[in-house]
């Protein structure tokens, strides 16, 4: 494999070429909007976009916090046939820290944050959005750094109660707050795509939600694709309050296989294509994927930031992906949130440049500018690529950092 190593600023690029391209051979896993998981991202990152609205508006600057620690613990409920209720609340478990004050005004963390938990959920759970026990978490405490060697006050132990924002070292230069590492690839192949269509239909608002009541969000699908042969494992709930009798959640179910189908005809043509759908069910015993909200949230569940889709909204185990929560991260200096989206970008990027496969890799060191990684690998399966354009891509895109910032404060990105 062809490798060539640069230096940009004092980030080590190392560029390979010719890589084999991906094997046809794809597993693929997405969680649908009602999935536990899903929630537990998607709520850590709104209370890192609505903290942060308050903080510019109010001082001028994103102060300091994290809410990627978030959890959900499941509730409790019963399911009949045509009816249901909440019979034991879910509890939010908001882990994290926040500046709770900024030159001696406080910040209204709790308040922002209760707030933003019921209409988040008002909206994506509006059954369970009156049966919540909110448990705050929430610390100021600095990370470790700050030495006591006089009677002044370490300018660390500032980051969560500055004088102003002065304090806050990112105005002046953008430091990584970690070592960690932000992982992209791009294109998605016929059958990744089509996974993520899938879980969409049943799961997000779509024709198909909008004219069947029954259908639940916390959908989860896993796909095995060999190139020629789709092989998914589908879950699917259904709402009891809109589901009479057995016979009617037996069709319903029915009904959605056939749309499956109908679905990967127009989508992979040409392809065999078998799916399994809410394969714990037992009919005959009345054991079924029924609700009452649409969401396992309800009945024990847990949910766990981190734990879901990664920011290209799929978990593919056979492509280079990381662990790193990226919801919920401070959107100023913490690379586990913006060196993915920033890899993704650039990967799409050069895929576009080269119309071959490609892979990035930004790797930090804590205490390193933002803007210029310890490590940048770029993969990419052309065998013969312009060094000079690929470069520029590179500096393009950790260019960016701060209007990346800017973004996922103002509009907001979705992450999975």
């Amino acid at each position: 494999m062809p490798r060539t190593s640069t230096t940009i600023g004092n980030s080590h690029l190392v560029i390979d070429t010719a890589m084999a391209r991906p094997d046809a051979t794809t597993i693929v896993e997405r969680k649908g909007l009602g999935h536990p998981d899903t929630l537990a991202d998607h709520l850590a990152e709104r209370l890192s976009r609505v903290y942060s609205h308050h903080t510019v508006e109010h001082f001028g600057a994103v102060l300091h916090h994290n809410f990627d620690k978030l959890a959900l613990l499941g509730g409790a409920s019963e399911v009949r046939y045509g009816a249901g209720r909440m019979t034991a609340p879910v509890k939010v478990l908001v882990n994290g820290r926040a500046a709770p004050m900024c030159g001696g005004e406080q910040i209204p963390v709790e308040e922002i944050v209760e707030a933003e938990v019921r209409a988040f959920f008002a909206e994506r759970l509006p059954e369970v959005s009156d049966h919540l026990d909110i448990v705050f978490n929430i610390t100021s405490n600095s990370s470790p750094g700050a030495v006591l060697t006089s009677d002044e006050v370490p300018d660390r132990t500032r980051w969560f109660n500055p004088r102003s924002i002065e304090d806050l070292r990112e105005r002046r230069v953008r430091l990584s707050n970690d070592t960690s590492l932000g992982t992209g690839w791009a294109p998605e192949n016929t059958f990744e795509s089509f996974v993520r269509e899938l879980v969409n239909h049943f799961s997000g608002d779509s024709e198909f939600t909008r004219c069947h009541a029954w259908c639940g969000s916390d959908v989860k699908l896993m796909g095995y694709w060999d190139g020629e042969q789709a092989d998914v494992v589908l879950c699917v709930p259904q709402k009891s309050r809109f589901v009479a009798s057995r016979a009617e959640y037996v069709r319903n179910a029915d009904g959605v296989l056939a749309e499956c189908h109908r679905l990967a005809a127009l989508r992979l043509p040409g392809a065999g294509a078998r799916f399994r759908l809410n394969t714990r069910d037992v009919p005959e015993k009345d054991e079924l994927y029924l609700t009452y909200t649409g969401s396992s949230i309800e009945s024990g569940d847990e949910g766990v930031v981190g734990r879901g889709n990664r920011v290209n909204g799929l978990i593919t185990p056979l492509r280079p992906m990381n662990l790193e929560g990226a919801n919920g991260k401070n959107p100023v200096y913490h690379v586990g949130k913006l060196y993915n989206i920033a890899a993704r970008r650039l990967a799409e990027r050069l895929h576009e440049a080269t119309g071959e496969h490609a892979e990035v890799h930004l790797v930090s060191a804590t205490g390193q500018r933002l803007d210029q990684p310890w490590r940048v690998l770029v993969r990419l399966s052309s065998p013969e690529v312009e060094v000079d354009k690929v470069q520029a891509l590179v500096e393009e895109a950790l260019g960016e950092f701060p209007a990346l910032t800017d973004e996922l404060v103002s509009a907001g990105i979705v992450l999975s």
